[in-house]
């Protein structure tokens, strides 16, 4: 062989080593539901290198990364598909040891988990291969690791957390960025803010709803990464704040509002925003609601001798008038305002209200977003719906989950969430025809109840025959074991609130609950035998010709909670005391880091099986 041969044949075994050197990258990334590697090129590296590295084909990473074809340019991000590892099974033994575990409730980030546990974002994402950070789903369980529990501070997770952020930038699609939602941002503020409808906006994240847009979620928006870091650092009302990154304990950003009260002999204006009508089509929901304010205003003025004036604005769930509402001489006189009732319409009246320091009340909406002093939030705080029935599962009960074909998932990632590490049982029921009882049986419920135990039942079955039989069950379970002389069965079922108000449940007999001793969690409660309830309910009726539903009970606390604290309260923003203007308590509080004033009160109900209801 030739020198000039042995030269060539060097310098192409060379050119191959250098191909394969190239260093495989440890940033990745989830982008419309798809794993990726985020690689930034080195000067020599070549795509066949890369195809190499990362064990997929040229084409594959031209296919998603068009610009290559014409040449790698060192400093360039790319993505290349992720081939997924060949996972190793874990006994369930050494997970329990090593990890906790965590139900994604509703609105929950993964910002805000990591907040929860003090654990680094990279840490859980490294611990949850199949974990896209921007798109956690209702019930997915999340592994904690235990000893990196309170290992990361605030800073941390926002470092990371933009991190993130920064790596989908590096790669997105031209026109478009990734934005951090923070407090206070809506779809109607965001919308307006990039140019592009709602339904837009809805449809460039996957459909994201209004409802489900949370603070600490990245989401796509047009415009480039570098017109959204130039929106990001300029001072303005329309504009993000300088940090991106959503504060879940924010204790500075927040303006402080000082009330003032009304002197006794002042008329306190009232603005009622209410979606009456949307186009031709009215809704009797906020009729009755408007009704049952009118009725507390005549309460207001008998007990306590205030003159309130009301001003009614048909809202139509539309934002835009909203915001126009807001800019009125009319409203300008308001010195309190209750509404809008859905938070996407918050936005404007916010603004105004921090500006003339005048309380906003929400009076059906739990408010996941907004934050601001001046609001004050009458459904219970979803964190502490709970709290009520922790005697039921501290550990000193048998709890059973009973399942169907069909489970009610909302239902099942509430329980799972509230039971956390605490012992359960499984059990599927299966309805036999009594024709064809067997020895066993799965339709039986005895043995669940015949134990001795303290037992919490709790039915996951999504379905109202399902949920029928299964009580049905429990309570003739119940009948025999009693009726043979054994000592009566020590339990409760846990009720879901659907069977109450749900429309799947209509046909379910209430009588039942008695027999099981069902115990609800309830956002509200009003027993229409109660001296309370039957003197409204009568005044209503004299009123309005009809019988009052939850709205009119809803529009009267509001007008007797606020419209008197108007002159005295207000200026301790209500805290201290509990407001029960017919049957349902309110409790108002800040929580940790939040500065809405929000209920902290839900109702428990027992059904008793002397077939009395009592309330805590």
């Amino acid at each position: 062989m030739t020198m000039k041969r042995l030269c060539a044949t060097a310098l192409l075994l060379l050119w191959s080593v250098c191909a394969f050197a190239v260093e495989k990258s440890g940033t990745i990334v989830y982008i419309n539901g798809s794993k990726f590697y985020i690689h930034t090129v080195q000067p020599g590296e070549t795509l066949y290198g890369l195809s190499k590295t990362y064990d997929v084909g040229e084409k594959v990473i031209l296919q998603y990364n068009p610009s290559v074809g014409e040449g790698l340019r060192a400093g360039e991000n790319i993505k290349v598909p992720f081939v997924t590892d060949v996972p190793q099974p874990k006994s369930e033994r050494k997970l329990r040891k090593t990890f906790d575990t965590h139900t994604v409730m509703q609105g929950e980030t993964l910002y805000g988990i990591s907040r929860k546990y003090e654990i680094p974002i990279q840490t859980v994402v490294e611990d949850n291969p199949n974990l896209d950070p921007t798109h956690l789903r209702l019930g997915e369980r999340i592994l904690i690791r235990k000893k990196e529990i309170g290992s990361e501070d605030e800073a941390g997770s926002r470092e990371q957390w933009e991190a993130y952020r920064n790596s989908l930038n590096s790669v997105a699609e031209e026109g478009y960025a990734y934005h951090i939602v923070h407090p206070g941002e809506t779809f109607y503020s965001l919308s307006r803010r990039f140019g592009i409808t709602e339904e837009q906006l809805g449809a460039l994240n996957g459909g994201l709803k209004a409802a489900d847009l949370k603070a600490g979620a990245i989401i796509k928006v047009p415009g480039s990464a570098e017109q959204l870091a130039a929106a990001e650092n300029r001072n303005g009302a329309d504009t993000v704040r300088q940090d991106s990154i959503p504060d879940v304990f924010p204790v500075t950003k927040v303006a402080e509002v000082e009330f003032r009260a009304l002197r006794r002999s002042a008329t306190l204006n009232v603005a009622l925003l209410l979606p009456m009508a949307v186009g031709s089509d009215t809704n009797a929901n906020y009729l009755e609601f408007y009704q049952g304010f009118l009725l507390g205003l005549d309460s207001v003025k008998t007990k306590y001798g205030c003159s309130v004036h009301v001003d009614l604005y048909n809202t139509a769930r539309s934002p835009e008038r909203i915001r126009a509402i807001t800019e009125s001489d009319e409203f300008r006189k308001a010195g309190l305002i209750v509404g809008p009732v859905y938070e996407e319409g918050l936005y404007p009246v916010i603004r105004y209200a921090e500006e003339h320091d005048i309380p906003v009340v929400s009076p059906l909406a739990n408010i996941a977003e907004m934050n601001s002093d001046v609001l004050f939030q009458m459904a219970p705080d979803p964190s502490r719906k709970w709290e009520k029935i922790a005697d039921l599962v501290n550990g000193d009960r048998q709890v059973t989950l009973i399942y169907t074909d069909s489970t009610d998932k909302d239902f099942e990632a509430e329980v799972l969430a509230l039971l956390g590490d605490s012992d359960y049982r499984k059990y599927t029921y299966q309805y036999v025809h009594p024709s064809k009882h067997s020895a066993n049986n799965p339709g039986d419920l005895t043995p669940l109840l015949d134990n001795g135990s303290d037992n919490v039942f709790i039915v996951m079955a999504d379905d109202e025959v399902d949920v029928e039989r299964i009580l049905a069950a429990i309570a003739s379970a119940d009948t025999g074991i009693t009726s043979r002389g054994r000592t009566a069965p020590r339990f409760v079922v846990l009720g879901n609130t659907r069977w109450m108000r749900g429309s799947r449940y209509n046909n379910l007999d209430r009588s039942i609950f008695f027999k099981d001793r069902v115990v609800f969690i309830s956002s509200y409660h009003a027993k229409r035998d109660s001296r309370a309830i039957l003197d409204f309910d009568s005044a209503y009726i004299r009123a309005f010709g009809s019988l009052p539903t939850l709205f009119s009970y809803r529009g009267y606390d509001t007008a007797l909670v606020f419209c008197p604290a108007m002159y005295g309260d207000i200026e301790y923003d209500l805290e201290g005391r509990s407001y029960t203007p017919l049957q349902t308590p309110y409790v108002f509080g800040q929580g940790e880091g939040r500065y809405n004033h929000v209920n902290r009160n839900w109702v428990r109900v027992n059904y008793n099986s002397d077939f009395t209801i009592t309330i805590e």
